[in-house]
């Protein structure tokens, strides 16, 4: 796929687009071995080679990171009172980033972020089931029998009822009880509908993991980081 070589240059770092086409005007930037002096010149950057001052330009068309998300921040791409997820991706500007699905303002966790829409939409389509596994603080005491309803399927808003869902009680009290959900679902507010329906209630959620990919624990709230290679191929395998 062919991009305008100033796009190319902005979306790689080298500086906001009216930068980049200056840079190109005073003859800074080669394709191949030919100085460019056109900014909006396309060109493949898979087949083409391009140099800033000799040195070559490493262009990435698609990129992936897991961010750990903080409360306060809504999964969206631009909002005029909230601040988004995309405000905590700092240094990628240009790659026109999305959230993979979304978590609720007040839910924290692993989220996804990318600007491969093909990827995004295998990963988070209902019909695929892929696995996501939630970590949460629950009021009141969560036992064997809240276990059998919610792998049965819980009915949830007017009458929809889930799909089996694996519900693990690590802890549990009459106060409180501390849960792991996995759902292959993603509806609007999903988990804290299924707690409310068994009488429950969510007081902390977070997500922990997607399919197979964990949260790294080494990243503090509001951290990004990109996916490993590795990462990124078990996360696309089977998609």
């Amino acid at each position: 796929m062919k991009v305008r070589l100033d796009r190319l240059l902005s979306n790689t770092g080298y500086g906001t687009r009216k930068e980049v086409k200056q840079m190109i005007r005073k003859g800074h930037v080669k394709v191949n071995k030919t100085v460019i002096k056109k900014d909006d010149l396309k060109i493949d950057p898979k087949v083409e080679k391009v140099y800033v001052d000799d040195v070559e330009v490493v262009h990435e068309t698609f990129v992936y990171f897991m961010l750990n998300k903080p409360a306060g921040y809504i999964s969206a791409t631009v909002d005029q009172v909230h601040k988004t997820v995309i405000d905590l991706i700092e240094g990628y500007d240009n790659y026109e980033l999305f959230p993979v699905g979304r978590l609720d303002k007040d839910t924290e966790g692993l989220l996804l972020i990318t600007n491969d829409g093909g990827f995004a939409h295998l990963l988070m389509a209902p019909r695929r089931k892929h696995a996501k596994i939630y970590y949460a603080k629950v009021k009141g005491e969560i036992t064997d029998e809240h276990i059998g309803l919610f792998k049965e399927g819980i009915t949830i808003d007017t009458g929809y009822k889930c799909k089996s869902s694996r519900l693990k009680i690590l802890e549990a009290n009459e106060d409180y009880s501390i849960v792991e959900v996995e759902i292959t679902e993603g509806k609007f507010h999903q988990v804290k509908k299924m707690f409310l329906a068994i009488g429950s209630e969510v007081l902390y959620l977070k997500r922990i993991q997607i399919r197979d990919l964990k949260l790294d624990e080494n990243l503090q709230l509001g951290e990004f980081r990109k996916l490993t290679e590795q990462e990124l191929i078990d996360l696309k395998e089977n998609l």
